[in-house]
């Protein structure tokens, strides 16, 4: 039988190959996420005929921690690089590997989603070229429509996904420089840290954190995606990095995520059947008040169950597949959008059944995905556009969790 120091997976080594896989998989998520968006009662830049509600339960399931796991999976990365770059480097070269993508994604690969949008959602009859040096980027402003009584305006040019790569940026370079004014602040504050969440604390403290700012924040400052003033994710995703930041070398607290593995998940479960429960009241006090605790508890407890899961049995997993996808998985998210959303647009005219066309969009957008990986990647001059990295000796990575000779690729 296994005892907990066998499981353990040697900190001096200076990998988490567990952060590796979770940050395939979340990443991988997206691509079915994003597809269910098109069927759910929510809004998304085009939607599908077909309306599948027995699938909100699950996309409400991954909606609360999906993207708060992503930042903290790079800011872990983040501290890693620390031991391989100073400070200046560091902001140099993550700026380089997130800020190209970022311009290239927003020229190129972004504007077919507000084509499709402006076609299905507001009768655009001209050609995507007409659309693209006509109106996007001439930073037209005057597609609108009336949305719950007032006017949405779909802003060009635009960042849709790839909001992710600019929030993460922004969060590194406000990191870099507080490193610059605190050289020392790693090594001071990862101890309080461990000091400050033993035991189940690890599960309750940062829980509650979240839920008061889902209580204070949120309804003054709800998501935008715009930066300015987005303060509630700001505070969410903004912890959630400076957590990983802070926790990436801490055996006590990887330890931790272990051993609270199976009571976060029960209480993960526990906390989404109450958010499901609580969403079917009506409106009141009460809701006000307990709402976004228990969503708080629910966004934080999947992370730590995930977490500790992913420490017991993905720490020693390595090979071929896992550094493949390592390499991937950034310029497959900067793909895979586009991909649904030309797919959905294709493939509604044919009037599917709603499985069949499910199927081929997932099935067209990986297939978009893994072609635009397999030609860039032989390309040196597209390398960086899609966040592939030009030097395969020096990969340094922007959410997977790498300080060694061994690679990783930005995100």
């Amino acid at each position: 039988m296994r005892t907990q120091a066998d499981h353990s997976p040697p900190q001096s080594a200076g990998r988490r190959l567990d952060l590796d896989w979770i940050r395939i998989g979340a990443f991988g998520l997206l691509i079915l996420y994003h597809t269910g968006m098109l069927y759910v009662s929510w809004g998304f830049h085009v939607k599908s005929t077909h309306r599948l509600r027995e699938l909100e339960p699950l996309m409400l399931l991954l909606n609360p921690w999906r993207m708060a796991l992503l930042f903290l999976v790079s800011g872990a990365a983040t501290r890693f690089m620390l031991g391989k770059y100073e400070v200046g480097v560091l902001a140099r070269r993550r700026s380089a590997q997130l800020l190209i993508p970022l311009a290239f994604g927003m020229l190129v690969v972004v504007p077919p989603q507000s084509w499709a949008e402006v076609v299905e959602t507001l009768g655009f009859s001209g050609g995507y070229l007409d659309f693209w040096f006509g109106h996007y980027l001439a930073f037209d402003q005057s597609f609108c429509r009336l949305e719950n009584g007032r006017q949405v305006c779909i802003i060009l040019p635009t960042w849709n996904h790839l909001w992710f790569v600019a929030y993460l940026w922004l969060y590194t370079v406000v990191l870099a420089g507080l490193l610059a004014l605190a050289p020392n602040l790693a090594a001071r504050a990862e101890p309080l840290l461990e000091r400050a969440l033993p035991g189940l604390l690890l599960l309750t403290v940062p829980a509650l954190l979240l839920g008061l700012n889902r209580f204070l924040v949120f309804p003054a400052a709800p998501p935008t995606y715009i930066v300015v003033g987005d303060w509630y994710q700001h505070v969410l995703y903004g912890f959630c990095f400076l957590f990983g930041f802070l926790a990436a070398r801490s055996q006590a607290l990887a330890e931790r995520t272990e051993r609270l593995r199976w009571l976060a998940l029960t209480l993960a479960v526990t906390a989404f059947l109450a958010t499901l429960w609580l969403r079917a009241q009506p409106p009141g006090e009460f809701q006000r008040l307990v709402r976004p605790f228990v969503y708080g508890l629910d966004q934080w407890c999947w992370i730590i169950a995930i977490l500790g899961f992913a420490r017991r049995h993905l720490s020693r997993r390595d090979g071929p597949v896992r550094r493949n996808l390592v390499d991937a998985v950034f310029c497959w998210y900067i793909v895979h959008q586009t991909a649904i959303i030309l797919a959905a647009h294709w493939l509604k005219p044919l009037a599917l059944p709603v499985w069949q066309e499910a199927a081929l969009i997932i099935a067209m957008t990986t297939l978009s995905c893994a072609a635009s990986y397999e030609i860039a990647r032989r390309i040196s001059w597209l390398r960086p556009l899609f966040g592939i990295a030009t030097d395969r000796r020096r990969r340094l990575p922007a959410s997977g969790c790498q300080p060694s000779s061994a690679s990783t690729t930005s995100s």
